[in-house]
């Protein structure tokens, strides 16, 4: 357990916030959801039932990251044991490998893009399980602001815009999301009717009716009009599965992660990796700090794009990954003198929400959901403001790859929920939105906390590197130039980027021996308070 004077409280990084320390926390990317989970731990609730009402808020009042339409994963300490949610929905059964034959690369909107949305049954399976609070309470802001109006903050109103230049071309999309052919502007109050009218069907029918009622025949009804091939049977099947999570040991902690389709095996990968490298006692964006660890996150990645995907389809488990001597292979193909320009794997036959809640009971919450692409696939149901995922585009077309797009398959999955416990107590629930920084965030999180003693807003504050999907290198302004230099010198492909958006959005709390330290990333609008 972590004590407070185990931390520095220093602020060394350029920052806009304090960590918040109280016996109960809600940390969320938007500050109505935030006083939404607070609203519900005061009325009783517990940090599940919390993680839920904001989540749920942020369908509303985020609808450029996230929906009713979004797939969503959690790690749950329910006060004894952490239990792991996989709510990814699959593909139509119909989605057979020639019906993509047309494209040159998975498309990124319309039906073909769309998997079965997952994160309404993950609101009701953790509800049912862990829940203190009636199903409907939880509904009860979101409702309201959906309703009534909800102010657009500044982040929010950018990306909005953003999507609206390429998504206004769907009907849908441009009565649900627009006013008068443009996006809202910042502090203008948008209400969302049709969205007030489903949530409050959702939340009476404890999602029913979104998988068998009268929403899913709104949704099949639409998809067959426009040519989808997703059904009634592929909504009436799904169902979100309860899983173990991964574990891989760092230093005094373990760090945990949902296993595949999602890609936080390769944080784990990563860790492994730097376990066995002479990491934890350099000084953090020293050059040989940071090159170490983007060498260790190369690898992961390379290994993460050849064998991560549906469990069901996958040649490689998660534990042959994380064997010793498959770790202690790849931490010795790291080197100090240059840098891997194509990282060894082992050969062994962008817009997204995350929260994270905790309670005065022990009880915390890591939870994420996620549209994918912005607002998704463009497709919005007509009377409903269900705006569908486009989770479909994680699929590939390369034949024979274990995620190749196929019936009733689950697609590679970017969105991860982060968790650390220490001697199986639990330290730290967290994660790092932003699509492929989100394996690479968590790395350097844990790190920061662990290695380095920061408190959770310095680690967020902190300056990030990020490894493409072509592993060239992007600094955050405030890396050393030293260390610029020195990883020039070494063979990476260098760019100091002011793109903020680049490196991602962490929400984190950490235990400690009385209450909970949280933090919230400056670099989105999102808010960690507490009582």
């Amino acid at each position: 357990m972590v004590s407070y004077s185990d931390l520095s409280w220093d602020l060394p990084y350029r920052s806009h916030r304090d960590p918040v320390i109280a016996r109960n926390i809600v940390a969320t990317s938007q500050p109505l959801a935030t006083q939404s989970g607070l609203e519900i731990l005061r009325q009783g609730g517990n940090a599940v039932d919390a993680a839920l009402a904001a989540a749920i808020t942020l369908t509303v009042v985020e609808p450029c990251s996230n929906g009713i339409g979004s797939d969503a994963f959690a790690l749950v300490w329910d006060g004894n044991e952490l239990s792991g949610l996989n709510a990814s929905g699959r593909s139509p059964r119909r989605w057979h490998r020639e019906h993509f034959r047309k494209y040159a690369s998975m498309p990124m909107t319309g039906w073909d893009s769309i998997t079965v949305p997952g994160a309404v049954s993950a609101w009701v399976a953790m509800s049912e399980r862990f829940g203190a609070l009636p199903f409907y309470d939880l509904f009860r802001s979101a409702i309201q602001y959906a309703r009534n109006g909800f102010h657009v903050a500044r982040r929010t109103a950018y990306h909005w815009a953003r999507a609206a230049v390429h998504l206004k071309q769907f009907e849908g999309f441009r009565q649900h999301f627009l006013l008068n052919g443009r996006a809202p502007e910042v502090g203008e109050s948008f209400k969302r009717p049709e969205l007030a009218e489903t949530l409050e069907l959702i939340a009476e029918s404890k999602g029913e009716a979104f998988y068998r009622g009268v929403l899913c025949d709104r949704i099949v009804r639409q998809s067959e009009s426009e040519g989808g091939l997703l059904d009634r049977t592929d909504l009436e099947e799904h169902t979100a599965t309860w899983c173990k999570s991964l574990d891989q040991s760092f230093g005094k902690v373990t760090a945990h992660e949902i296993p595949p389709n999602g890609q936080g095996l390769a944080a784990l990968l990563a860790l492994g990796i730097l376990e066995r490298l002479p990491t934890r006692e350099l000084d953090p964006l020293s050059p040989a700090w940071t090159h170490r660890q983007i060498e260790a996150m190369k690898i992961a990645i390379r290994t993460s794009f050849k064998y991560f995907a549906d469990p069901d389809y996958m040649t490689v488990s998660p534990a042959q990954l994380l064997e010793d001597s498959v770790l202690d292979q790849l931490a010795a193909e790291v080197s100090d003198r240059q840098a891997s320009v194509v990282p060894t794997i082992p050969d062994i036959g962008d817009d997204t929400v995350y929260l994270t809640t905790a309670d005065a009971e022990g009880k915390m919450v890591s939870f994420i959901q996620s549209n994918y692409h912005g607002f998704g696939s463009g497709v919005v149901i007509q009377g409903t403001g269900i705006a569908m995922q486009n989770r479909g585009a994680g699929f590939t077309l390369e034949s024979n790859h274990v995620n190749e797009v196929g019936p009733a398959k689950r697609p590679f999955h970017t969105i991860i929920p982060g968790f650390v416990t220490r001697e199986e107590i639990p330290e730290l629930a967290f994660g790092v939105m932003g699509g492929h920084m989100q394996h690479q965030g968590h790395v350097q999180m844990i790190s920061r906390i662990f290695d380095h003693n920061e408190n959770p807003q310095a680690a967020s504050d902190a300056p990030r590197w990020y490894v493409s999907p072509n592993f060239e290198i992007f600094l955050e302004q405030g890396f050393p130039s030293a260390t610029v230099e020195s990883l020039r010198k070494l063979g990476h492909k260098v760019t100091l980027s002011h793109d903020i958006d680049l490196f991602g959005g962490a929400q984190l709390i950490l235990r400690l021996d009385d209450g909970y330290v949280g933090a919230s990333d400056h670099r989105k609008e999102g808010l960690a308070a507490g009582f």
